[in-house]
């Protein structure tokens, strides 16, 4: 039976969910609840993972406040009530003009 799941949709990206900055649906897996946000949603798969299906590079995913990296990725199960965070990377890292 799969996971009742709530993935947040960070500013960017919520024009592709009619403005909700929260998405909940069922899911087993990072990797499902992701295939699904994108079937329910279109064009913003597409912004999430590569052609291959993996997390764009500059995408930054978390299961809680664990990084996706750092679990099982895609695999990853899901338990009921999981928030899974979808954070674009931030540019840059110093001050133009320092160092």
């Amino acid at each position: 039976m799969s996971a009742t799941v709530v993935i947040r949709i960070p500013t960017p990206l919520r024009s592709y969910t009619n403005g909700a900055d929260e998405v909940t649906l069922e899911a087993d897996t990072v990797g499902q609840a992701l295939t699904t946000l994108a079937l329910l949603h279109e064009g913003l798969g597409e912004r999430i993972l590569d052609l291959d299906g993996k997390p764009r590079q500059f995408v930054n995913i978390f299961v809680g406040k664990a990084d996706l990296r750092t679990l099982q990725g895609l695999g990853t199960t899901l338990q009921a009530g999981d928030v899974i965070a979808i954070v674009p990377a931030v540019a840059g890292g110093c001050d133009e003009g320092e160092g």
